[in-house]
């Protein structure tokens, strides 16, 4: 089976294509809406690239373009070919707990919870509705990131807020990244030989947006982000977890919206608000030169990450695993030896030769340690994809 993997942004479209378990190619369209819009294909047979560089105007264009690329490459007639197409979608609401066909009503659910995550539905929808438009016949499938969260227990993902804004507005934690999560859990599970369904781990995504997940018998029980992707961990440009009237006091001392607080939180705090950088390669690179804010920075998202894998080591009756995963999780290896020194009374013991490896799916504890400890690279178009073949193969 032919699918194509989207991702779509505001201002780009990822895509993959495989051809049955197989990725067969990746691209990019980048800087849509501009004059200096590129798409990029690349065979990942050959390593064969196939660029275009033109003013994109929309989505649509963008696919017209990607099109035209597989065309030249061979490794696809046309779009109109594919068994189907898969699509990922940030936020699916209370009413889309489930990955499914694209139908309208699908649409208009998508749109309609646009305002949970404004910053990614609209663009989401985009690439849905010029696939649509563009192949008709074939079959679309969007994956939730919130969908694998769904199996939280409702004390888990209820706030302590009046139970009306629950019940009318439905404010309450969703969670996300959840197709990095699922994969990486059931990829740790099969590395180690045991049955998904009584598998518990602690999966830890972190990249630029980061989160934490707790998962029993294969199941999701807890995750760190919330209502939006802002709660839980310190990220690169996210503050995570604050106390909430932070939030009226900073609008009234510093004669701010709350659209400007909400800027604040979500693009300039984090690692970018503490010392001035969001990659954590480049605070590392300033810690080496002794900067004491890029220290300072180094150790609460380190202390943030071992508290909350305590507290989930608290409420699973057994941990098999600790996963480390995403482009921090699987090659900052700092940050998973100064995490793991701060549990290491918990079981976690962190083998430090093991643990000079980057992106490879390994186990990185001592023999002695009562909880292993993995790193599992994430494929989450790999898990959109077989997703996909799942639901309209059914």
């Amino acid at each position: 089976m032919k699918i194509l993997v989207l991702n779509s942004g505001s201002s780009s479209i990822k895509f993959k294509l495989y051809n049955d378990d197989k990725a067969v190619a990746l691209g990019l369209v980048e800087k849509i809406g501009e004059n200096t819009s590129k798409v990029e294909l690349k065979n990942l047979g050959t390593d064969e690239k196939f660029i275009k560089e033109q003013a994109i105007k929309n989505h649509e264009e963008g696919l017209d373009l990607v099109n035209e690329l597989f065309k030249q490459s061979g490794l696809l007639e046309d779009l109109s070919t594919l068994d189907g197409c898969g699509h990922r979608v940030v936020q699916g609401g209370p009413n889309l707990m489930k990955h499914c066909l694209v139908t309208q009503d699908v649409i208009d659910e998508i749109d309609r919870v646009s305002i949970m995550a404004p910053l990614h539905n609209p663009a989401h929808l985009a690439g849905i509705k010029t696939m649509v438009k563009k192949a008709p016949k074939v079959p679309n499938v969007v994956v939730f990131d919130t969908a694998f969260h769904s199996t939280m227990p409702d004390y888990a993902y209820m706030y302590a807020l009046p139970y009306e804004y629950y019940e009318k507005d439905k404010i309450r934690r969703y969670g996300f990244h959840g197709t990095s999560h699922s994969y990486v859990s059931r990829k740790g599970a099969e590395f180690l030989g045991i049955d998904y369904a009584n598998f518990n781990a602690i999966t830890a995504h972190l990249r630029n947006g980061a989160s934490i997940s707790a998962i029993e018998n294969g199941k999701c029980v807890d995750t760190s982000m919330g209502l939006t992707p802002l709660e839980g961990l310190m990220m690169g440009t996210r503050c995570g977890d604050i106390d909430p009237a932070i939030v009226p006091y900073i609008q009234k001392l510093k004669n701010l919206s709350p659209d400007e607080v909400d800027t604040v939180m979500n693009k300039k705090s984090g690692f970018l608000g503490v010392c001035g950088y969001n990659d954590v390669r480049d605070v590392e690179a300033r810690i080496e030169k002794n900067d004491a804010k890029a220290k300072l920075a180094s150790k609460m998202y380190n202390y943030r990450l071992a508290k909350y894998i305590g507290s989930y080591f608290a409420i699973l009756p057994r941990t098999d695993a600790l996963i480390f995963t995403a482009g921090v999780g699987e090659n900052a290896i700092s940050v998973r030896k100064n995490t793991c020194d701060l549990i290491k009374h918990l079981g976690f013991e962190i083998d430090e030769d093991l643990n000079n490896t980057r992106s490879k799916l390994t186990v990185i504890s001592k023999a002695s340690s009562k909880v292993k400890i993995l790193i599992v690279p994430t494929d989450e178009e790999f898990e959109i994809a077989n997703t996909t073949k799942e639901i309209i193969s059914k």
